[in-house]
C-alpha cells in the first residue's frame, strides 16, 4: 500500500510559505480555506483552496509557486492544484491568535 499523508500534513507543510510583505505564514494568516487530499492510482493528489490578502497582491504568483514547492516532499505526491478564490474575502479576523499577537492586533 502506498504511503499517504493527511490534510493536516499538507497544512503543516504550508506553514513554511510566508507572505513576504507581512512576514507571517499563509496558514496562520488565514489564507488557506480548504485542503483536499485524494488517492489517484496510488498517488496523492492535493487541491489547496486559498486566497490572498488582496486582489492586487503583487506577490500572488510567487506565493502560489511556493505553495507547490512546499508540498514537494510529501510521500507519493501526485498532482497539486491551487484554487485561488476571492469569496469570502480575506480579513484580519481570519488570522490565528499567534499571527494577531505577532502583528499587534488585539
Amino acid at each position: 500500500m502506498a504511503e499517504t499523508f493527511s490534510k493536516e500534513d499538507v497544512r503543516e507543510n504550508l506553514k513554511t510559505v510566508y507572505d513576504p510583505e507581512i512576514g507571517i505564514n499563509i496558514v496562520d494568516l488565514g489564507l488557506i480555506y480548504d485542503v483536499d487530499v485524494e488517492d489517484n492510482a496510488g498517488k496523492n493528489d492535493v487541491t489547496v483552496t486559498m486566497t490572498l490578502t488582496s486582489m492586487a497582491c503583487p506577490l500572488g504568483p510567487v506565493i502560489m509557486q511556493e505553495v507547490n514547492g512546499a508540498l514537494d516532499g510529501l510521500p507519493n505526491l501526485g498532482e497539486v492544484g491551487v484554487n485561488l478564490v476571492w469569496s469570502p474575502p480575506w480579513s484580519p479576523d481570519m488570522m490565528s491568535e499567534d499571527a494577531k499577537d505577532e502583528l499587534g492586533i488585539w
